[in-house]
């Protein structure tokens, strides 16, 4: 298989399995959302640990002239991150309060930072592809874990906006389909220059930095209560070891 196959399989699957957990709910399965603070803290080890042991290591082995302007691009990637939520109302990764307040026209919002959210994504799993195939993989793969309770929180909204199912569950697999189509653009663009390499893992390390900290971490705070804690900080560890396992197999 070639690696601009793999990269876009990759890119495909990472973002429909996502959507696994939003059909869930059209279902009405309310044991998905019962579970999904767990998944969130798995979900926050997964992206820390892509982070910090395989994109930040991977861009610095591949630029160790360059540690100055791979930190920038970290700092880029955590500032875009930042101003797409800011000034996109963009709330992902958070739990519905006061459902009955929102609006159409915060989920139509929803749907333009969804789409914007997985073109980031498709471009990062991408770039990881360019790099090695197994960086792609534990990329892919860290995008899925962040996915599944990202689509949980959409489908809730959008469903709680007073949009039809049908259309919620339309807009979100049109979403889904925006990364495939982005990944397919890092590799033909960074496949006739390397110059993309870097930004583009600085700002992919730094984007799951954010993720992980400003969206999914917060989420983790919110239970109180001791055990559901143990078992959320038992999710945490275990999302990571999960990409550290990936890793070890994968380069092999």
């Amino acid at each position: 298989m070639s690696v601009a196959l793999a990269a876009i399989l990759a890119s495909s699957l990472s973002s429909l399995l996502g959507l696994f957990g939003g059909f869930g709910i059209l279902a009405g399965r309310g044991a998905i959302m019962r579970w999904s603070k767990y998944l969130v803290s798995f979900a926050a080890g997964a992206l820390l640990a892509a982070a910090l042991f395989d994109l930040l290591p991977e861009a610095i082995h591949e630029f160790p002239d360059k540690l100055t302007p791979i930190f920038m691009w970290v700092f880029g990637g955590f500032l875009l991150f930042f101003l797409i939520e800011k000034f996109l109302l963009w709330h992902h990764h958070t739990h519905p309060h006061g459902l009955h307040e929102e609006t159409p026209a915060l989920a139509r919002l929803m749907i333009v930072g969804d789409a914007l959210h997985n073109a980031i994504d498709g471009l990062v799993i991408g770039a990881s592809f360019l790099i090695s195939p197994a960086l792609g993989v534990t990329t892919a793969v860290a995008v899925f874990f962040h996915e599944l309770p990202q689509e949980l929180g959409d489908f809730s909204i959008m469903l709680h906006s007073g949009m039809k199912p049908s259309r919620v569950a339309f807009w979100n697999v049109m979403g889904a389909l925006v990364s495939p189509i982005a990944t397919g653009i890092a590799l033909l663009v960074g496949g006739q220059t390397d110059a993309l390499e870097l930004p583009l893992l600085g700002i992919a390390a730094g984007s799951f930095l954010y993720i992980a900290s400003a969206d999914l971490v917060p989420q983790i705070h919110q239970e109180r209560r001791f055990v559901p804690t143990l078992i959320q900080v038992a999710m945490l560890i275990l999302g990571a070891a999960a990409i550290v396992a990936i890793g070890l197999v994968v380069h092999e």
